[in-house]
């Protein structure tokens, strides 16, 4: 990278990160050399360790540096290749108007005090992500102008970075940034379902996708959602039947299962995908505080057919109104189109203050917080759930969500009115079902909440 231009350094961070950066650009330190330790860069910069670690996770979100838990911090692999993306023709965009449901709502007004129900972890969890610090004059001339209708550049190239740690190879102008990831949901929608088009999605599955899909007025499908991913085999019989030509899906820790999609399924589901022509939406909302590892279908697909979506919502803040889609160039272009005729564009102060939190190393800090929260009050949440006899679906982990099963005799509405009466907010399984309600009772819990004795007191008394 030039140096030239760059601004001189004030703090003794910035000093230290200046001076790691000229020489990993001249080539000083080179692709998987490890870096001093921390000790050791602190004698050599005359500095605090505290200044070495937070210089090593600039280092780190800039892309110039690895970390390597248990080895230490190393030099990047410059110069990734990117692979071409061939082209594919865009599909109708057709308007429509848009409505909300039950459970949305219920979430955004906050009426429930105990909140097992609820689809976002509770505001304390994201208190030290420093969000109000960054809400600044200094943010620039960012009011001054619309901006790029694909976002704000420097978050797409961090965005690019990111997700090759996740092994999806794609540049920045392959990266369109959104108000959201439901926001990228309602584009693609727009641009790629007509009306009577039949799509495929996870059922159960995300129930704010549903409602979005009925309002382009398209014909919902339903792919059984198995503890290791979509049942392949029902999915290649409901698109040979129907024709549907595009499938919806969330691979890890799926809401509301709280399970991911394993390697095996990820291949056959791919072949099958190329085999019948089929569009793949893949969101993933956890992929932040999720292995960086994992089976993605973008991974495997190095988006030919996956269109990937991702958010800040879960990890960071869901007021922070930003998400963003990796595809194919042309998708990509058609739907910044879509983009700039609905809204314009999104926010730039928001994709700067996020920019600001990514290079400045703080959101991986509270990316190991937030993980390490999560894992406690799964384990927590699980055991209450034992205690109580409800069974949980497959083996959720790393996500806020488990599907919990309910005695056979349930009826879900009468439980969520009674709770409602509690205080206690219930999210009954059908909602999450295009089908609607079907087979035995189930309701998807937040971990996050489950440790709330007014729940388990709730569920006891229930059973009596």
């Amino acid at each position: 990278m030039d140096t030239i231009g760059r601004p001189e350094p004030r703090t003794r961070v910035e000093q230290v990160v200046a001076g790691l950066s000229e020489r990993i650009d001249g080539g000083l330190l080179r692709a998987g050399e490890r870096l001093p330790s921390i000790r050791a860069a602190a004698i050599s910069f005359a500095v605090s360790k505290n200044t070495v670690v937070e210089a090593y996770e600039r280092l780190v979100a800039s892309g110039r540096v690895e970390s390597r838990p248990g080895s230490g911090f190393y030099v990047s692999a410059q110069g990734r290749v990117l692979r071409p993306v061939p082209a594919v023709t865009p599909g109708p965009v057709p308007v429509a108007a848009v409505d909300s449901v039950w459970l949305l709502r219920e979430q955004l007004d906050r009426h429930y005090d105990v909140r097992v129900g609820d689809g976002r972890p509770p505001p304390a969890w994201m208190e030290s992500s420093e969000i109000g610090r960054h809400l600044r004059p200094s943010l620039g001339a960012a009011s001054e102008s619309y901006g790029s209708p694909d976002g704000y550049l420097p978050l797409r190239r961090s965005l690019s970075l990111r997700l090759a740690e996740r092994s999806i190879q794609v540049g920045p102008g392959g990266v369109l940034l959104t108000a959201g990831a439901n926001h990228a949901l309602d584009l693609i929608i727009r641009q790629f379902v007509a009306p009577g088009e039949p799509v495929l999605v996870d059922s159960p599955g995300y129930y704010p996708l549903f409602g979005k899909l009925r309002l382009a007025k398209a014909r919902i499908l339903g792919v059984r959602r198995n503890p290791d991913g979509p049942d392949v085999a029902q999915l290649d019989a409901l698109a040979r039947q129907s024709g549907a030509r595009l499938f919806f899906t969330q691979s890890l820790a799926h809401n509301p299962t709280g399970c991911s999609l394993t390697l095996p399924v990820a291949h056959r589901l791919l072949q099958r995908a190329a085999a019948l022509d089929l569009r793949i939406v893949e969101s993933d909302p956890f992929a932040d505080v999720l292995p960086a590892a994992q089976a993605r279908l973008a991974a495997l697909d190095q988006l030919e057919r996956v269109i990937y979506v991702g958010t800040f919502a879960k990890t960071l803040s869901a007021s922070l109104r930003c998400g963003y889609v990796a595809a194919r160039a042309d998708a990509v272009e058609a739907l910044r189109d879509l983009k700039m005729v609905t809204s314009v564009n999104s926010s730039g102060f928001v994709e700067r203050i996020i920019h600001d939190l990514i290079e400045s190393g703080r959101y991986r800090r509270h990316l190991r917080r937030l993980g390490g929260r999560i894992e406690a009050a799964a384990l927590q949440g699980r055991a209450v759930l034992h205690g109580l006899g409800l069974p949980v679906f497959g083996e959720p982990r790393g996500g806020y969500y488990l599907w919990c099963g309910l005695p056979e005799t349930t009826d879900l509405d009468a439980l969520s009115r009674r709770a409602a009466a509690h205080g206690i907010l219930i999210a009954p399984g059908g909602i999450f079902l295009p089908e609607g309600p079907a087979g035995p009772p189930m309701m998807r819990v937040n971990v996050a909440y489950l440790g709330d004795p007014r729940f388990a007191r709730f569920m006891r008394e229930e059973a009596e």
